[in-house]
């Protein structure tokens, strides 16, 4: 009687573990989003009931002007935040020297890393400042006009996702440093009696033993870019006239400020199936390696 009551508790326990952690997944993400997918169909004030209006919200979406411009930063976001992983990588190389004085440099590329977002765009906001700001001197010395980035139509989304690539790059060279100190020592070494050097060493031997680690930040990076929220509260607001603002802001300003909660929820659900996408071809991605 000792044994089946034992094999029947072996089974059951990698069940029990890993039931907290589902069951909070499922009260904090699903429901959440299945809730968040109700209150789209409404019309809602956040105080008052709610009134049914179906796919209207939606339908809104597709004509609002504002919509689309959020999407195209989202996009934006996206493109420049794909440099992450190759800056980051390139950075981990060349820390990883052993070279007099790269622990400095080390410590100096992963100080963004410790920074709140907050704090990262107030630097930001002083270096891009058109008055006094570290840009508008150096315009100033080579005789140019300083630049009011933040004040540009054109160009306020790629002058605050340049202040968000700081930091995300940072955060891609830590994993890369991870990966460069656990490489294969004997692969190298085969590599090296086979008069591998530089560049052949580089694209033979080292790069396809961080290949996890650069889809493991592919994958952070582009997730981040669909998320970002904070930085851009802090150096824009949205601003000028909503050019800067993306989904995420979008939604919190027409949730808190417009008191359209359903509206802002189905902006939330729009995100959520954008990033649904990309989770699901990084969970995709992640299975089909792991059965090779």
């Amino acid at each position: 009687m000792t044994r089946p009551r034992s094999k029947t508790l072996s089974r059951m326990t990698p069940a029990l573990l890993l039931a907290p952690g589902v069951l909070l997944f499922f009260a904090v993400i699903v429901l959440s989003a299945l809730r968040t997918f109700w209150i789209s169909m409404h019309s809602w004030d956040g105080f008052g009931e709610m009134s049914w209006i179906g796919v209207a919200n939606y339908v809104e979406l597709w004509h609002d002007p504002q919509f689309w411009m959020s999407l195209r930063n989202n996009v934006i976001w996206l493109v420049v935040f794909l440099l992450a992983p190759v800056l980051g990588l390139g950075i981990a190389l060349l820390v990883n020297q052993k070279i007099k004085g790269m622990r400095l440099a080390k410590s100096l590329f992963f100080m963004p890393l410790v920074l709140a977002a907050v704090t990262v765009g107030v630097i930001f906001t002083w270096f891009y400042d058109p008055t006094f700001g570290l840009l508008a001197i150096a315009a100033e010395a080579i005789g140019a006009a300083p630049p009011a980035l933040l004040s540009s139509e054109r160009y306020v989304t790629f002058a605050v996702v340049l202040a968000a690539l700081w930091p995300q790059v940072a955060f891609c060279m830590v994993l890369f440093l991870a990966g460069l100190n656990n490489l294969d020592d004997e692969i190298i070494g085969a590599g090296r009696v086979d008069n591998a050097r530089g560049w052949m060493m580089l694209r033979h031997i080292i790069l396809p033993q961080l290949r996890q680690v650069a889809f493991i930040a592919l994958a952070i990076s582009m997730i981040g870019a669909l998320r970002s929220f904070d930085i851009i509260a802090v150096m824009t607001s949205g601003g000028p006239f909503g050019s800067s603002t993306v989904l995420a802001y979008q939604m919190y300003e027409e949730s808190l400020f417009s008191y359209r909660f359903g509206y802002g929820a189905a902006l939330a659900t729009v995100l959520f199936v954008i990033m649904m996408v990309f989770i699901v071809w990084y969970l995709a991605s992640l299975l089909k390696d792991e059965r090779g």
